[in-house]
């Protein structure tokens, strides 16, 4: 799947909630579309580097370890799906605004995106462990809740 990736999915689902809750929070509040489409952009390069930063200086206190421009690259490099789950909302926001949608509705379009992937990648999990239907069922609990709960963020933020 091309924004899941084989190594290191966690980051790109971390990156896919973590805009997700930028865009509920800020929710088309910018002056222009331009500036909420920047700041998402923005915020998902900030993210992938605290994302790598941190386990790298983290790894490095529980080794011991110099820090080396071998291992910064290698740190920014597993962490770069962060960025890959960061474009679902981002994309989604573009293209609804290249459809003509207002700023408050490629937000909502937005939104929704991560709602409905995180439902396709615990669906994708289960089938991937050959999960029952009960254990399936499960799965697409977890995902649409936890979309429900970025959403969330919006209703109570405004």
């Amino acid at each position: 799947m091309l924004v899941l990736p084989a190594e290191n999915p966690a980051a790109a689902v971390y990156g896919l909630i973590a805009i997700g809750a930028l865009l509920a929070a800020e929710s088309g509040l910018h002056e222009s579309y331009l500036d909420t489409v920047l700041s998402a952009v923005i915020a998902a390069g900030v993210y992938w580097l605290a994302h790598a930063y941190s386990n790298l200086l983290g790894r490095r206190l529980l080794r011991q370890e110099p820090l080396t421009p071998r291992a910064l690259l290698q740190a920014l490099v597993f962490t770069v799906p962060l960025v890959r789950g960061a474009a679902v909302p981002i994309s989604a926001l573009v293209v609804a605004r290249l459809t003509g949608s207002s700023q408050q509705t490629a937000v909502t379009v937005a939104l929704w995106s991560v709602v409905v992937t995180l439902l396709v990648f615990e669906v994708l999990a289960g089938m991937r462990a050959r999960a029952s239907t009960r254990e399936l069922a499960l799965d697409a609990a977890v995902g649409l809740t936890m979309g429900l709960a970025v959403l969330a963020l919006r209703i109570v933020l405004h």
